[in-house]
């Protein structure tokens, strides 16, 4: 996936907290060698159900947050296991910014080392950015890196 300086995207509204790599891909999947091809799997067990069939309930099955590129979730996102697998499934799906309070140290370090920009705000500025997500889908945030702004 090609570098950004500035990514003006959707946001895809994941308003859970403790969000673990095992929830983001499931055990089931870490078989395979290759880092690619892991996106399909991301959050399977709560985009899917048990047939395979789409969850119309799930967020990123939803249409106006399906082909969002940032991602804005709760505090403690991406702990349990410290798996490489995590940060490779956000990046192939199409995730390129995860917003949230706070995030697993190892998965943080994860995410940077794989093409996925973990950013942290207060958590009443997440929030507010979740709850405006939710109200209007359409809404767009800009992430600047040069200037270090969201």
């Amino acid at each position: 996936m090609e570098a950004f300086k500035t990514l003006n995207s959707g946001i895809a509204p994941l308003n859970r907290v403790n969000v673990d790599t095992d929830q983001i891909i499931p055990k089931q999947f870490l078989k395979r060698v290759e880092r690619t091809g892991f996106g399909q799997f991301l959050f399977n067990d709560w985009r899917f159900d048990e047939k395979g069939n789409e969850k119309p309930d799930f967020v990123l099955n939803q249409d106006g947050y399906k082909d969002a590129s940032i991602l804005v979730s709760g505090r403690n996102f991406g702990c349990g296991s410290s798996r490489e697998h995590a940060p490779w499934a956000l990046q192939d799906f199409g995730i390129r910014v995860i917003i949230a309070p706070s995030f697993a140290d190892i998965f943080h370090n994860n995410c940077f080392q794989n093409g996925v920009l973990p950013v942290v705000l207060p958590e009443d500025v997440v929030q507010r950015i979740i709850e405006h997500t939710e109200s209007d889908p359409d809404y767009k945030i800009t992430v600047d890196l040069e200037t270090q702004r969201v």
